[in-house]
């Protein structure tokens, strides 16, 4: 303890020799600096400071009274010391930058030295299994018809961006595949023809050169393999009533649509035939496709739903890419009903969202919208295993939760207080949402299931219910099990 304490001693007088020193060499550097030329340049005469005329022509900080002006050497020493500051302030800071290197915390060591070789040994076997299984499906499916080969034109009834993107992925899989959009102006049918743009909804992406539009059902739809549906479910009906002696009986309808007819609750499976007058191939595509990264050639995943398993699989095999992954479902129930109730909840989500009410609020609800669509569609049919694939709580997540959701943009507007007819008003693509909030009320009466958030939205939308009151009456109702 007594050399312990003679060693802090001796520090401390180091330490105090050491500062007094420093303070000597930085007097004596500032009395130098003050009685330089250089000083003297830039040192100005103090207020109120007035020159003799013995000191006319001479310096302020010169041999005579002037040099010793006070005010004179505080402004050098201010100078002087405030450079030593911004030194001193940049080593505190290359320190400091220093020291906010990440220093290993021995975590990631851990991590590996947790992990025995049998373990990895075994994630490698699982990752091999992977890939010689789809070696194997691939080989299979090289013997069967390769559906992109033998395809020589597909036509796509709408010109709005969903349809545009599915449009120009078939045209990127194939480069001469005679993609044809049926759209409404000629002014649309212009761009994509001349500039290869779609400039109303896609005005930033260029379209392959294979693409071309016409507003022509007689140009666009004969001599087709497979037909496209892109149209806004309320105009779909009378739309097909208008084209329909321009689709072959045995060409097989490839639905891009998701909602309710408004009126009669029914799905597009339904409305198509009988739009048509006829039962027609169909198959229903559902799953988190935003159009954008579709057109940016972002990979995601997508589900071809049919009675029809081989229909299905040859949709499959037709829009299937290093981009897009396409699952096959006889559910075609369970696929639509998803597709369409999810964009009623983005409304919910997104009102949570304009309320500003946080995270936990927008997950709750989101996961009762989830329970509620879940009640309907089992009554109604479908497999709960569809539910929890791309096309239910995929589809749901995506739209419920990202800002390009045009369905949840209206419920973000919504719940910031703007009203419904401003915000359609101002909006030049359709939210399905909207108009399927009704049908879906249809239902639950129809199948007595109670929906407490999409009936929320519902009333909102009608007008007869403010955002914020409908989530302290849903916050209010009776405590219950989890279902």
């Amino acid at each position: 303890q007594i050399a312990f304490g003679r060693r802090a001693l001796g520090n401390r007088r180091l330490r105090a020799r050491h500062l007094s020193t420093v303070h000597l060499q930085s007097r004596d550097m500032i009395a130098a600096a003050a009685s330089s030329p250089a000083c003297a340049r830039l040192a100005a005469p103090t207020r109120g400071a007035t020159r003799s005329p013995q000191t006319q022509g001479k310096s302020l900080l010169g041999d005579g009274g002037f040099a010793r002006d006070r005010v004179a050497r505080r402004s050098i020493a201010a100078r002087w010391t405030g450079r030593d500051r911004r030194h001193a302030s940049t080593v505190v800071r290359a320190d400091a930058s220093e020291s906010s290197e990440p220093k290993p915390n021995g975590v990631y060591e851990r991590f590996q030295q947790g992990i025995s070789d049998e373990e990895r040994e075994a994630v490698r076997q699982s990752w091999d299994k992977v890939m010689r299984w789809s070696r194997r499906v691939e080989e299979k499916n090289s013997k069967k018809e390769d559906v992109l080969a033998t395809t020589k034109k597909v036509a796509v009834m709408g010109g709005g961006s969903f349809g545009t993107a599915m449009a120009t992925l078939l045209a990127r899989n194939k480069a001469d595949l005679d993609v044809v959009i049926l759209v409404r102006s000629e002014a649309d049918a212009e761009s994509i023809n001349e500039d290869h743009k779609n400039a109303k909804y896609l005005p930033q992406y260029e379209l392959p050169t294979n693409i071309r539009a016409t507003t022509d059902p007689a140009h666009a739809l004969p001599g087709s393999d497979f037909i496209v549906h892109a149209v806004p479910v309320q105009s779909s009906k009378a739309f097909l009533a208008g084209v329909k002696q321009h689709i072959a009986p045995e060409t097989p309808l490839l639905c891009l649509s998701k909602g309710l007819d408004r009126e009669t609750c029914e799905m597009m499976s339904e409305v198509i035939p009988e739009g048509i007058g006829r039962k027609q191939p169909l198959a229903v595509l559902s799953g988190p496709t935003f159009a954008v990264e579709l057109m940016q050639g972002l990979p995601t995943a997508i589900v071809a739903a049919s009675e029809d398993k081989n229909l299905a699989w040859r949709v499959q095999r037709l829009f299937a890419s290093t981009h897009l992954r396409v699952n096959t479902s006889a559910d075609v129930v369970g696929v639509e009903m998803s597709g369409a109730l999810k964009n009623v909840l983005a409304i919910a989500a997104g009102m949570i969202e304009g309320l500003s009410l946080g995270n936990n609020a927008l997950a709750s609800v989101v996961a009762q919208g989830c329970a509620e669509i879940r009640w309907l569609v089992s009554k109604m049919g479908a497999r709960p295993e569809t539910l929890a694939g791309l096309s239910g709580t995929g589809d749901i997540m995506l739209t419920c939760f990202v800002n390009l959701s045009r369905n949840r943009t209206v419920g973000v507007r919504l719940g910031k207080g703007e009203s419904l007819e401003d915000i359609l008003g101002s909006m030049n693509q359709v939210a399905e949402g909207v108009a399927t909030a009704g049908a879906v009320m249809k239902l639950a009466r129809r199948y007595k299931v109670s929906l407490p958030v999409l009936t929320a939205v519902a009333r909102i939308l009608d007008d007869d219910l403010d955002p914020r009151d409908a989530v302290e009456e849903i916050m209010n109702l009776p405590q219950v099990p989890e279902v």
